[in-house]
């Protein structure tokens, strides 16, 4: 991995060194060509000129006298300019005076056109250019003389310069390829070094790894200089991290072992209020009952109201014993989720309270289902707290009607249980859930205050909220979700 990154690396920088001095070579090159090239056509023309100049001062006697022999004389005196392919004397009317051509062979002439006001033009071919100048005696013109210059030594000539730029830039890719070579050791390392090092750290989370310093004062060593220091605080934290988890862990530990002890406490509790309390209840249950069936005839109305009196206590006691249990039970039990119908629970319990009241007219409404996943045995309880307490509340009206089911708001399932009972102030609903909290007497419902805290206990163990409100004598509506449901 590090030889392919450092070859990715230094081929990267040799290719951008060499990159950048070829095109500034290049750049450089073609500026030379252009300028050399306009200097030097610049330069033919002019010489061109000052020759059509000499020949045409040199035809002007043989062009009034219609001598073309001593014109075709001076056109030869050209032989001597290599480059010179063609020369020719024109009379004014346009018509071939004179002429000397090298190459007898050579290409159709085309001469550009001179405006009245025009001494002389020129034009540029592929291979040759064409002047024309007007021969003038005596300031009126009386023919025309051109020359065609052969363009093969300013061909040979970018030639030249062509193979000596291919060879300077040659040579001087060499050199950058050297000089990169030598100058990716202060630069292409430090950076292989610093990848590696930020490689191992996020794979190995070795925090401990550090990037050797840079021996030039630049900005990679301030670079470098900065991941080593965050390498350093991040050992610093990471190090004191662990000694928090461990500490944390060992406090969870200790924690675990002191809930450990406090349940078993609570189940030893459990188990004596379970035995040794309710025992002393049914000694006095029961020889109360036998006073009551026994002795009744011998007591008078105060000696019986007295035995009821304290057969009801021990049967208030019993119950608060076994709400007290319940509980207990819900805060340390362990769920065990599995798919359950909470209606079908809800009209089960409604049936089971019915036959204690058979005279009562009760409406119960439910859904079909309502299906999710959750700990049986709890949620039971739950269902028979919510629907016993919807029943007690409801006895004092002749006609009443309770309702279980289901609502969707927001992507969560919400639950309700609702009655048409007595109701409660919604002021006060922040009791109802707390222990031991009523917010009706004895005299008008029995119970101990315990069945509500029960429901938020088992709604809570299961990731979910409960909350109530009511209206005095309009009823009461008991909304709870539950996390664990997949309605």
């Amino acid at each position: 991995m590090t030889q392919i990154q450092m070859r990715s690396i230094s081929t990267r920088l040799t290719m951008m060194n060499m990159l950048v001095s070829g095109v500034a070579l290049l750049l450089a090159c073609a500026g030379f060509f252009a300028y050399d090239q306009i200097s030097v056509r610049a330069s033919l023309v002019r010489t061109l000129s000052a020759q059509a100049q000499i020949i045409g001062s040199n035809s002007i006697s043989a062009l009034l006298f219609g001598d073309p022999q001593a014109a075709t004389q001076t056109l030869s005196a050209l032989k001597s300019s290599t480059n010179i392919a063609s020369v020719g004397i024109l009379s004014r009317d346009g018509r071939l005076f004179a002429e000397y051509n090298r190459d007898a062979g050579d290409e159709a002439l085309t001469l550009p056109s001179l405006s009245d006001n025009q001494i002389e033009t020129y034009r540029f071919g592929s291979k040759h250019v064409v002047l024309i100048r007007k021969i003038l005696s005596e300031g009126k013109p009386i023919g025309f003389v051109y020359l065609r210059a052969d363009l093969g030594e300013i061909d040979q000539r970018l030639k030249r310069y062509g193979l000596i730029a291919l060879a300077v830039l040659l040579i001087s890719l060499l050199a950058a390829m050297l000089i990169s070579s030598a100058f990716r050791k202060s630069v292409a390392q430090p950076i292989v070094q610093l990848a590696e090092a930020a490689r191992k750290v996020s794979r190995e989370r070795d925090y401990s790894l550090r990037v050797p310093a840079s021996r030039e004062q630049n900005e990679l060593a301030v670079l470098i200089d900065s991941f080593n220091e965050m390498l350093r605080e991040i050992q610093h934290r990471d190090t004191a991290l662990q000694q928090a988890h461990d500490e944390l862990e060992q406090r969870v530990s200790e924690r675990t072992r002191d809930l450990e002890s406090s349940n078993r406490e609570l189940e030893a509790f459990s188990y004596s209020v379970s035995h040794d309390l309710r025992a002393p209840l049914e000694t006095m249950n029961g020889y109360s009952y036998i006073l009551m069936k026994t002795y009744a005839d011998q007591l008078d109305a105060n000696g019986r109201q007295s035995l009821q009196n304290i057969r009801g206590a021990a049967r208030r006691m019993a119950e608060l014993i076994d709400d007290l249990l319940n509980l207990s039970r819900v805060t340390t039990s362990t769920l065990r989720r599995e798919k359950i119908d909470l209606s079908s629970y809800a009209r089960s319990i409604m049936e089971e309270l019915g036959r204690t009241d058979p005279d009562r007219k009760v409406e119960f409404v439910a859904p079909p289902a309502a299906e999710l996943f959750g700990d049986a045995r709890l949620l039971r309880i739950m269902m028979e707290n919510l629907l016993r307490n919807a029943w007690k509340y409801t006895s004092q009206h002749e006609n009443a009607r309770i309702e279980f089911g289901l609502n969707r708001e927001n992507g969560r399932t919400i639950f309700f249980v609702k009655d048409d009972g007595s109701g409660f102030d919604q002021r006060s609903a922040d009791r109802l859930f707390q222990p031991f909290q009523r917010l009706h007497s004895a005299a008008e419902f029995p119970g101990n205050g315990i069945g509500l805290a029960t429901v938020r206990r088992i709604v809570q163990k299961h990731g979910g909220e409960v909350w109530a409100e009511g209206e005095v004598e309009k009823g009461a509506r008991f909304y709870f979700t539950l996390a664990a449901t997949r309605t």
